[in-house]
């Protein structure tokens, strides 16, 4: 007899690679994390990609204190190394209510296809189809009733994304590029990239520093291994955002925020700043102290209360340029 098939790849426990190519994915996480319970805001799951079975979570505020009468659109992309996490998962719930409620906004958190399963650029193209699913909201007659054009404003689009989310909010900044045109009548007017996972080949002193309570190196370098295309390291483009020019590439306005004690803190900033050498409309904002998802899995602490401001007047500038 054979012996029997072991553990070469593990993620937190949540997902394991075994060594005859047998992918066990955990459907018993202990969060740990509380399910808040915001009666001020209302949420449903739809089917955006019937292909790969893809659903997100729509939440809306019951009522309204915007002075424009249409709420904005605000797509949020969550975590997880492209390799775990879901809406339905309770820090990712919990901080899309508390987007609804203060930004006063309808949220659209899609899933996209996980790796190994599905290695990049999937969970790119899903974003993709994402956006192409809410266009298709703008133009029919019988769009869901939550996209009711007397309700919706689809002039006001920002894309969030968190981590590897802020990965895919890169890629669709460029991908779409500045206006949006091709999505008419979507306009997506700015994106908010939080901690975004970016790799290279060469370490940064921030890789190289303290592991972080829920993060280090070893777990960050087995998201890419899982997730890259096959053959591929992590200065691939899809890793490593400047292994193609972007002098070139017109992307709309972007709010950059990392914790100052994450891994990842050294590529965030290089990130911001060499976009804005090249003239890109970029806000970078680093909190001093804080380690990865010190606000998107504490939606109600005085940071989250500070970075939801920050965002909330990021939307209202850049939510009347006609360019």
């Amino acid at each position: 007899m054979g012996s029997l098939p072991q553990v070469v790849e593990d993620c937190l426990g949540v997902l394991q690679l075994f060594s005859d190519g047998t992918i066990s994915r955990s459907k018993n996480i202990d969060f740990n994390v509380p399910l808040i319970h915001d009666n001020s805001v209302l949420f449903k799951d739809c089917l955006f990609d019937e292909t790969h079975n893809l659903h997100l979570r729509l939440y809306k505020p019951t009522s309204s204190t915007n002075n424009r009468n249409k709420l904005p659109i605000l797509i949020f992309f969550h975590g997880g190394g492209f390799c775990v996490g879901s809406y339905e998962w309770p820090n990712f719930h919990n901080f899309c209510l508390r987007l609804a409620s203060s930004l006063d906004a309808l949220i659209v958190a899609p899933d996209c296809r996980l790796a190994p399963e599905f290695r990049l650029p999937a969970a790119i193209d899903d974003g993709v189809s994402v956006m192409n699913w809410i266009q298709a909201q703008g133009l029919s007659e019988n769009c869901d009733a939550w996209f009711s054009k007397g309700n919706i404003d689809f002039d006001r689009v920002f894309i969030l994304g968190d981590s590897s989310g802020g990965n895919i909010a890169h890629h669709l900044a460029v991908r779409l590029g500045s206006g949006s045109v091709g999505l008419a009548p979507v306009r997506v007017r700015g994106y908010i990239l939080v901690a975004p996972f970016f790799g290279g080949m060469a370490r940064t002193k921030s890789e190289e520093g303290p592991s972080e309570q829920i993060l280090n190196l070893e777990i960050l370098d087995r998201f890419w291994r899982l997730s890259m295309p096959i053959g591929e390291n992590r200065d691939h483009p899809l890793a490593n955002p400047f292994a193609v020019s972007l002098e070139t590439v017109a992307i709309d306005p972007m709010l950059v925020i990392v914790g100052g004690d994450e891994l990842l803190k050294d590529r965030v900033e290089d990130y911001a700043k060499r976009l804005q050498i090249m003239g890109k409309k970029i806000n970078y904002l680093e909190f001093e102290g804080k380690q990865h998802g010190f606000f998107t899995n504490y939606p109600n602490s005085q940071d989250a209360d500070q970075v939801i401001q920050i965002i909330n007047k990021f939307m209202f500038d850049n939510s009347n340029s006609s360019s």
